[in-house]
């Protein structure tokens, strides 16, 4: 439990790591297969062979998942060190101190590729630096959600300060989806020929304000008034297994994982279900997360004030249902009796209701039950949880981003458009089956959650 409560200034402070290292992520997401095997009404050439391997993987499908074997090892060895340290600066702090600069020099470098034409040097270069990128980016994002349960106090303010991140994140998410319009206004404002130029600019632009973000919390939060946590004292390979036997919380994590994949399928297709399904113009597809967002928050204290009432599985079991029948609906997007434009924003609005659900409670969830682990235990593991938990996201995230990959093999331009559509269908069914798993998922009742916070 902190010692001083983190101020109301203390709290943006520590969301605006969130907003930056979303806004790093989230490009990649948005960005990485439409920069590099974009549709042929882009005004962008293709950088990687689009060729199969084994007959089934793309080669860029293969190129993201080149970093996540090593995050099998690297995720769970940053949070052991991380809950081991004992920095005179904190267990969190430093990490994240040491992770901005690579992170914002990696992230520029993956759209900085060798050969701007189709060329195997590509290929190789883009796996490298993804690997590079991704370490980089672990070394952050791990102790910074570690430090959610120290932070916060008890289920209620845990809530609270999940909606505040959640936000955040979805903010970083906007503001991702914004380069493609940012790169039209600096093509149009500096006369560039060149479109891929344009977007090379306003990834590096994005990239650093990202950094910039990411540097609050090291100079808001101190860990020895803020937070009152002890290294843990067991062996990396006991803590490990301890956490990969707890029930409970593999049951969130094959939910979450299964969430993530169908999330990244959709956030990868925005950019072709706006140019290719509805022949709108790139630029649309920020006007649509802003909106979705917006919205979104609408609901957020709807959010705070059912946990109250309604356990958080209930919640997340509705939302994850309903989301995947949105997801679904896009597969219909350009054949629908209306203007375009009612399609994908009509979309956003529909989606934002499970979006400040799936946003807020998922965090909450992984606090207490680390919490309550801690307490039983007497040994306090926050980042190891949240290292399965990032490792997993990351899991669903390049799963689907290979999925999505392998689908444009079935068509990613106007008129041939079955490989996008079917990624609008994958993504709908995959939600529900996270919403299935997460049926057997037991919540740690509230009242014990409270007593045991009290008790540290």
């Amino acid at each position: 439990m902190s010692e001083t409560s983190l101020s109301r200034a203390g709290r943006l402070g520590y969301a605006c790591g969130m907003l930056g290292w979303s806004i790093m992520i989230n490009i990649v997401t948005v960005m990485l297969i439409y920069f590099y095997v974009p549709p042929n009404n882009s005004n962008l050439s293709g950088l990687v062979p689009q060729v199969t391997v084994l007959g089934f993987f793309t080669i860029l499908s293969l190129i993201a998942a080149s970093g996540r074997l090593l995050d099998a090892v690297t995720d769970p060895l940053i949070a052991f060190l991380s809950d081991r340290s004992q920095h005179r600066k904190g267990r969190r702090i430093p990490f994240l101190r040491a992770a901005i600069l690579p992170s914002v020099v990696l992230g520029v470098l993956i759209f900085t590729p060798l050969e701007y034409h189709e060329s195997y040097q590509n290929v190789w270069w883009l796996a490298l630096i993804q690997i590079g990128f991704y370490l980089s980016l672990t070394f952050y994002i791990i102790p910074f959600n570690a430090l959610l349960p120290e932070l916060a106090h008890g289920p209620k303010e845990k809530v609270n300060m999940s909606a505040l991140i959640s936000l955040a994140f979805v903010v970083g998410v906007i503001v991702s989806s914004q380069t493609p319009g940012l790169a039209d206004w600096i093509q149009s404002a500096f006369h560039l020929e060149k479109r891929i130029q344009a977007f090379q600019i306003a990834i590096g632009g994005l990239y650093a304000l990202g950094g910039l973000f990411m540097i609050v919390p090291v100079l808001v939060i101190d860990e020895e008034k803020h937070c009152k946590g002890s290294p843990v004292t067991i062996p990396l390979k006991e803590a490990v297994k301890h956490i990969l036997s707890h029930r409970n919380f593999l049951v969130f994590i094959a939910a979450d994982c299964s969430y993530f994949v169908s999330l990244t399928i959709i956030s990868s297709g925005l950019l072709y279900f706006v140019r290719v399904l509805l022949s709108l113009e790139e630029s649309i597809g920020g006007q649509v997360m802003f909106v979705l967002v917006m919205v979104s928050l609408l609901f957020y204290p709807l959010v705070i004030r059912l946990t109250d009432r309604i356990d958080k599985r209930r919640l997340m079991l509705y939302s994850l249902f309903f989301q995947g029948i949105l997801l679904m609906g896009i597969f219909f997007f350009g054949k629908l009796p209306m203007p375009a434009t009612w399609q994908i924003f009509g979309f956003a609005i529909f989606a934002a209701i499970p979006a400040a659900f799936l946003g807020i409670l998922p965090f909450a969830i992984i606090a207490e039950i680390a919490v309550h682990d801690g307490r039983k235990t007497g040994q306090q593991k926050e980042a190891m949880f949240f290292a399965v938990r990032n490792f997993s996201t990351k899991l669903g995230q390049t799963v689907g981003i290979m999925i999505f990959a392998i689908l444009t093999l079935f068509g990613k331009d106007p008129h041939d458009d079955l490989g996008i559509r079917l990624a609008a269908v994958f993504g709908g069914v995959v939600c529900l089956i996270a919403g299935i798993v997460f049926i057997s998922f037991r919540e740690v009742e509230k009242e014990k959650v409270e007593a045991q916070e009290t008790a540290l």
